[in-house]
């Protein structure tokens, strides 16, 4: 269970250090600070991430031979909160945009590259 603190601990604050840094770049470029459900894609971001792993790290020992198939469905899981929750909300004024595209998608990259250092991690012992 160290495991799953330690990621769940180091996935929070780095999301909140990159939110942090994705609202500041908003606001010097006078964009809007809270459009495009950044605060929920960082929110299903990081939730997901943290259930993903959290699956994976309760069944590696029962089915260690299919953990790269259980994250790759965890991924298709994200994918599918995008094309559900976002991407309809997205496409409202006709198309998706470069702040609409970020706004998702840093977020989701973040959580993709901790969840997968974590996998190798917890793998590795």
């Amino acid at each position: 269970m160290q495991s799953f603190s330690k990621f769940s601990l180091t996935l929070i604050i780095v999301l909140s250090i990159v939110f942090g840094v994705h609202i500041f770049i908003l606001y010097q470029l006078d964009l809007p600070l809270f459009d495009n459900r950044i605060i929920a894609a960082y929110l299903v971001n990081c939730s997901l991430a943290l259930g993903i792993y959290f699956s994976l790290f309760l069944l590696k020992n029962k089915m260690s031979e299919q953990i790269g198939f259980l994250y790759m469905g965890g991924s298709f899981v994200k994918f599918l909160f995008f094309f559900i929750f976002f991407y309809p909300y997205y496409k409202l004024d006709g198309g998706l945009d470069s702040l609409e595209f970020a706004a998702f998608f840093i977020p989701y990259v973040i959580s993709l590259i901790l969840e997968t250092l974590g996998v190798i991690e917890f793998l590795k012992k």
